[in-house]
């Protein structure tokens, strides 16, 4: 046997190794809920100004992505779509909401959300911070 490494795996490299994790955890896993959750804001022409991407995971709502388009920002549109996915997360059970962003990015938006910082990695990917956020509801 030989460890072999790539910087340019195929995709059928990458999935099964992760069917082989997902096996190995479906007996404490298996029956936790997942859905994907996506909400979105568009203008009067129909093109994307904001929109958030998320997953409800048992009962945590983990917020992927928060984006507001930079010609909107600073209008409560990120508030919105953050409270209508926490609203629906907690509608469908869930107690908490986690996310993480860069030291760069939104962490004091964040904080106003009612979000904490529970853990930094400092010079992370080279000299920033990632923020990793908890909300509980």
């Amino acid at each position: 046997m030989k460890v072999e490494l790539t910087t340019e795996p195929n995709l059928a490299d990458i999935e099964e190794i992760r069917q082989g994790l997902r096996k190995h955890n479906e007996p404490y896993l298996g029956g936790v809920r997942k859905t994907d959750v996506v909400c979105y804001l568009n203008n009067d022409e129909g093109a994307k100004i904001a929109g958030l991407v998320g997953e409800i995971w048992g009962n945590w709502l983990f917020v992927r992505y928060l984006w507001v388009d930079e010609s909107h920002r600073k209008s409560g549109l990120g508030s919105q779509l953050l409270e209508k996915a926490e609203s629906y997360a907690q509608s469908v059970g869930c107690h908490s909401s986690s996310l993480d962003t860069f030291s760069f990015q939104a962490k004091p938006f964040y904080e106003r959300q009612g979000y904490e910082v529970q853990m930094v990695l400092n010079d992370y990917p080279i000299s920033t911070k990632n923020y990793y956020m908890v909300k509980h509801f």
